[in-house]
């Protein structure tokens, strides 16, 4: 049965990961959001700190693990790599979401390939700052309709295609391109490549201003016959009409739950700095006595820390199950759906709760507020996510409810 408490065996890595971010993200979060595209320096310090962390088994950022092997149903349960990552991706993202996905090393490509790969790939990716690109100018949401191509030639694969909002795309090493073998044959032919940023062919067209995590470079890159060899292709190079997107989908099934930590983790600090907002004009918060007897500012904190808090709890269920090597590919998308739409309405209701503070610069706030927004969008759309959680709960396939 799973436990609603944080772990004693992460405690350390949660009180790390919140020091992290109180010294760390925190001081640095205004700066970096007006200075976009600019590369915190003040990061690598705190990257070589985690990544000596993660060597010893504690480490802290968005990067990417493996589903625990030898996990059995039989032997309890099991809180792991999966459970450890959500809980210090919340603690980093109540400090700053885009200075946490500007992390060397800690990109959603660091989970694709740990979700996917095999082991001789994991070490030869081991220490690499890898992005990912899924979407493209005319795919929209629709991961199933990718138009990158990846063509066998000899021991390489020759890519042609245009992929957009690459998160760190200028700044990784690598880039975990999705393409498909065989247009005709649909999703299951759908692939992820690692192409290394110095790859021939390979260009960034530019870089996007955004509207939030503007600490984070989002690239949009153009593949012009890109020859990547057949070992950086990541799972198998089969294709299976009958397991369709499912083996490219178990990426999502790992980075789902971290979006949605990303989400926690910003509504948190919304609802904190609002609480001491209220506070501070004497608007007392009682637990105690029902909401509707309390002050309308009241009320609204109090639903909005319910919303918050089942956002939570569905997040730390799809990572336990992945942990305990159940599926997950619902709650996965439950957690995403939950915590991207609570993340973007919390912020947003915190600023109209504090009014002039909580427009203005003077607070983070606003900044929260724009910074959410993203984590309802990608990795999947709201849309998407509902989609996708209506299709397991009635047990329709994707030509069946679309």
């Amino acid at each position: 049965m799973i436990s609603l408490e944080v772990p004693q065996k992460f405690q350390q890595l949660v009180d790390q990961a919140q020091l992290a971010a109180a010294e760390f993200f925190r001081p640095h979060s205004r700066k970096y959001d007006q200075a976009e595209h600019t590369y915190p320096k003040e990061l690598d310090m705190l990257a070589a700190v985690l990544d000596g962390l993660a060597a010893s088994g504690g480490g802290a950022g968005a990067g990417g693990v493996r589903r625990e092997e030898g996990a059995d149903k039989d032997t309890g349960n099991r809180n792991g790599s999966n459970l450890r990552l959500l809980l210090g991706t919340i603690e980093m993202c109540w400090g700053d979401v885009g200075l946490l996905l500007s992390m060397p090393r800690q990109g959603l490509g660091n989970a694709a390939i740990a979700s996917v790969a095999n082991n001789e790939q994991i070490k030869r990716y081991q220490g690499k700052w890898a992005a990912m690109a899924i979407t493209e100018p005319d795919t929209g949401s629709d991961s199933g309709a990718i138009r990158t191509t990846a063509v066998p030639d000899g021991d390489h694969y020759v890519l042609n295609g245009e992929k957009i909002f690459v998160t760190s795309g200028e700044r990784a090493d690598c880039v975990v391109v999705w393409a498909t073998v065989d247009r005709a044959l649909g999703k299951a032919a759908i692939k992820s490549f690692v192409v290394d940023r110095n790859t021939p062919g390979f260009e960034l067209v530019r870089l996007e201003h955004k509207l939030g995590i503007r600490a984070s470079d989002t690239a949009h890159f153009r593949l012009d016959n890109v020859r990547v060899h057949k070992d950086n292709l990541l799972g198998s190079p089969d294709i299976n009409t009958d397991q369709g997107f499912a083996g490219v989908m178990q990426t999502f099934d790992n980075t789902r739950p971290l979006v949605a930590a990303m989400a926690v983790g910003v509504a948190r600090a919304a609802l904190e700095e609002t609480r001491r907002l209220l506070e501070d004009a004497g608007v007392a918060i009682d637990y105690d006595r029902p909401a509707n007897t309390q002050h309308a500012a009241v009320a609204i904190f109090l639903q909005l820390e319910a919303d918050w808090e089942a956002a939570y709890l569905l997040s730390l269920q799809a990572a336990w199950l992945a942990d305990n090597r159940k599926p997950n590919s619902l709650q996965a998308s439950m957690a995403k759906a939950k915590a991207g739409r609570a993340g973007s309405d919390i912020t947003l209701r915190c600023v109209e709760l504090t009014g002039a503070l909580g427009y203005s610069e003077n607070s983070l706030l606003e900044k929260w507020a724009r910074d959410a927004k993203i984590l309802d969008i990608f990795e999947g759309t709201q849309q998407i996510q509902q989609l996708i959680v209506a299709r397991r709960l009635l047990g329709k396939s994707s030509a069946e409810l679309k």
